[in-house]
């Protein structure tokens, strides 16, 4: 198969010729032919220099110039025969695919600029990805086979997950849990207008300029302190709508975006009498840079507690806003106006994340402060950091959202998963996929499409899903595919967790698979860390990230709820409707 990629790629160098001529010919305005033939050549010649980048891009993106050479040396050997020729060798290695990384980070990230804070980023994102993909020689219909049979097993298990999940939950956080969902209804409000217009518009497609056009064409950058982006009095329009605040009641708002530092706002809001400072989530390359920077870092806080250390990009990003409301002195004059009101912060995804660690820091000059965290990354904290954020900041996420499950730990997991269901199976590729195409529109019962070889016997699998040479005689740790004990953390990658307790509306399966046009049923309850230690694989893992989702959701659970009166409040959950 490799003989024929690269005489394939080869083939690529007289299509460019041909390419390059049928357009020189379109150009030529001497050649008169029917138009319906010039038109027909057009398409094709606009067709193949279509396919022809988009190649050069996936090559540049995926080839892998090493050629594999990683893997024989990634395995932690203690044979004495090792010696430092061997090491200097694999270190050798390491470096180089790191330096491919980064050029290919470079290339993707071109229109980024290049000061410090982008240059540490682009090289903690290298090594992040030289790191996860050292040793694993799989193409995209592999991982997609492999996805599909995980969700298979993944539902199969549902009923002992649930039975489980059912008997953890302490009975004594039962009380509040109406005031913290009436809460979180009320703060992610804020969460959502830190995103400014882009988001407004994508949630009121039809009435979202018509509402903020006004705004739009004010100028009141010298009424309200505005700090870098474009369309500020667009954003401030939008903030408007969303929160239902007054213009005078926005003490700062901030739409400067650069690697590690992300845009914010500060607030009055009289109705909870609190003083609100809300971050945004990712929505730019460099807010991506600062969410792949995942390497932990330690953090210097005023407070009795060990082992503080926290995802790097995120606590960068965090000190940022710390240091513009402190040193700035906003935070400063939000309480020379309002000295009675408490502090929130609040912030979704990678907000979620900044505003946690916001809330931590702050904690210790603000003893009194709350944080709502809403869909924050699970790769965020150490564990000493997470049991004493408990007392203050509430996570809030939805169904199967993949975000608050996502660390380089569970990401290893997943890969680990992958290779071991598809080195299991010896189905056809096409098969698994068309029958978990089925499967994603239709349902069906899990145990009708088996996904792997009862009892785990390698020796049964005459045609494997992949190949030996692929998969199976790897030196890796990652390709020992029936060992499923857990691996031990890279010391660069520590185990993180989420912030604080964490609500969990969880979608109720019992009507059946629900779709875009149908209706889906949640319930709050209280969750443990534990429930969120490894990646779901669902058709909404992505879209229960997405803020519109999460507002409407949690919408119809406090609602329902409030009317709700003759509802037992301990043990039983309110089912609401989406």
């Amino acid at each position: 198969m490799p003989k024929l990629v690269y005489i394939r790629l080869a083939l690529f160098l007289p299509e460019m010729v041909w390419a390059s001529l049928g357009a020189a010919w379109i150009a030529d305005s001497g050649v008169h032919c029917d138009k319906t033939v010039v038109n027909a050549i057009i398409a094709t010649v606009i067709v193949s220099w279509i396919i022809i980048a988009s190649t050069v891009v996936t090559v540049i993106i995926v080839f892998d110039p090493l050629g594999g050479k990683m893997s024989p040396y990634s395995t932690s050997s203690t044979d004495p025969l090792d010696t430092n020729d061997s090491s200097q060798l694999l270190n050798g290695l390491k470096t180089a695919a790191r330096s491919v990384w980064e050029t290919r980070i470079k290339l993707m990230c071109c229109c980024i600029g290049k000061d410090d804070h982008t240059r540490v980023a682009f090289s903690s994102t290298a090594e992040l990805f030289s790191t996860y993909f050292s040793d694993t020689d799989l193409v995209p219909s592999d991982i997609a086979a492999g996805l599909t049979l995980l969700h298979q097993q993944q539902d199969k298990k549902r009923k002992d997950l649930e039975e489980v999940v059912s008997h953890s939950l302490v009975a004594s956080q039962e009380s509040d849990l109406d005031t913290e969902l009436e809460n979180c209804h009320h703060y992610v409000q804020f969460a959502a207008a830190a995103y400014g217009w882009p988001l407004y518009i994508y949630t009121n497609p039809f009435t979202g300029f018509c509402r903020i056009g006004g705004d739009c064409c004010r100028n009141r950058t010298a009424e309200y302190e505005f700090i870098g982006g474009d369309h500020l009095s667009c954003h401030f329009g939008s903030i408007l709508k969303t929160t239902g605040l007054h213009y005078r009641d926005f003490i700062h708002i901030s739409f400067h975006d650069k690697v590690f530092e992300l845009p914010f706002l500060v607030a009055l809001d009289h109705r909870k009498e609190t003083i609100v400072v809300a971050v945004r989530g990712t929505m730019s390359l460099q807010d991506i840079l600062t969410d792949l920077s995942a390497e932990s870092e330690s953090l210097n806080l005023e407070c009795e507690v060990q082992d503080c250390f926290a995802h790097k990009g995120i606590s960068q990003a965090a000190k940022y806003v710390y240091q513009r409301l402190i040193s700035d002195g906003i935070l400063s004059q939000a309480f020379s106006i309002a000295p009675e009101y408490r502090l929130v912060v609040v912030g979704h995804s990678l907000g979620a994340g900044a505003a946690s660690l916001l809330a931590i820091m702050l904690k210790n000059s603000y003893p009194e402060v709350k944080c709502y965290a809403f869909s924050p990354p699970r790769g965020l904290l150490s564990k000493s950091l997470s049991e004493y954020s408990k007392s203050f900041i509430v996570s809030l996420v939805l169904g199967k959202d993949v975000i608050p499950r996502l660390s380089v730990t569970n990401l290893e997991d997943l890969k680990r998963r992958i290779l071991r269901v598809i080195a299991h199976c010896n189905k056809p590729k096409y098969k698994i996929l068309l029958h978990g195409c089925w499967y994603e529109l239709f349902g069906g019962d899990p145990d009708n499409f088996p996904t792997e070889l009862e009892g785990g016997n390698q020796v049964d699998l005459t045609q494997p899903l992949l190949g030996e040479q692929s998969l199976l005689i790897h030196g890796s740790p990652s390709y020992n595919v029936f060992d499923e004990s857990p691996r031990e953390s890279p010391t660069r990658y520590p185990y993180l967790y989420p912030p604080g307790r964490i609500i969990h509306l969880v979608e109720d399966d019992s009507s059946g698979r629900s779709y875009c046009c149908s209706t889906s049923r949640y319930n709050a309850k209280w969750a443990t860390e534990a429930e969120f230690s490894k990646i779901l694989i669902g058709p909404k893992m992505l879209t229960d990230h997405m803020p519109d989702i999460l507002i409407r959701a949690l919408d119809s659970v406090v609602s329902e709820r409030a009317t709700c009166i003759s509802c037992p409040t301990q043990g039983d959950f309110n089912t609401n409707i989406v």
